[in-house]
């Protein structure tokens, strides 16, 4: 890994990578904040992610920017339900943990963008396929309270791009109650699109804190 997070400059846009069509119609749809902020789809999968946030990031793109990964998830905590908002402190995978940026800033700008909706932290664990039954709670006795397939390689890559603020959000889809067969075709998929179409303006918000002089 380059480094630990660092500060973005004034300029630098904000990259919110999501891996789905769905996820980049829903992000893009709701509210647009003011400043330079570009949603990426990179496809599915953690090698999906890897290539296209590099490929973001190189030079001729965004390579200052700082990176947010967002889209939906499978919530691994009983008591989760379709539509909850996922914080990730940490993204895990089989090539490390990487530590996210302004965690408290996020939740607190959430609050705002989608008053209602509730809000998890805590390790965000990453995957290669869609997780179901008995490795769901495998994964949740790690300590993780959701999984998703490209958190983890979209902020591992950026920050071998060189340091930068880094962070993920997910959208609960799927949850240990709430098995979801196919997105869009119930109600949780409806909420969870509808509380992804409200988190951009927050995401903004996170990305405008950081440039501020500390105290």
């Amino acid at each position: 890994m380059a480094g630990a997070p660092g500060p973005a400059s004034p300029q630098a846009p904000l990259l919110v990578a999501c891996a789905l069509g769905i996820e980049q119609v829903a992000l893009r749809s709701g509210r647009r904040p003011a400043g330079p902020v570009r949603v990426l789809r990179t496809g599915m999968g953690p090698r999906a992610a890897e290539a296209a946030v590099a490929a973001a990031l190189a030079p001729g793109g965004t390579p200052g920017a700082a990176v947010l990964a967002s889209g939906f998830c499978a919530g691994l905590a009983p008591g989760m339900h379709p539509g909850d908002l996922v914080v990730a402190e940490e993204t895990r995978d089989a090539d490390g943990v990487t530590p996210c940026t302004g965690t408290g800033l996020l939740v607190a700008a959430l609050a705002r963008a989608a008053p209602g909706a509730t809000v998890h932290t805590g390790p965000l664990t990453g995957s290669d396929h869609v997780v179901r039954g008995p490795e769901r709670a495998a994964l949740r006795a790690t300590g993780a309270i959701a999984v998703d397939m490209e958190s983890a390689a979209t902020l591992r890559t950026a920050l071998c791009h060189g340091p930068r603020p880094v962070a993920a959000v997910r959208v609960v889809v799927d949850a240990p109650e709430h098995e979801l067969v196919r997105i869009g075709t119930v109600r949780g998929g409806i909420s969870a699109f509808r509380v992804l179409r409200a988190v951009l303006p927050a995401f903004y918000e996170w990305h405008r804190s950081l440039l501020l002089p500390r105290r």
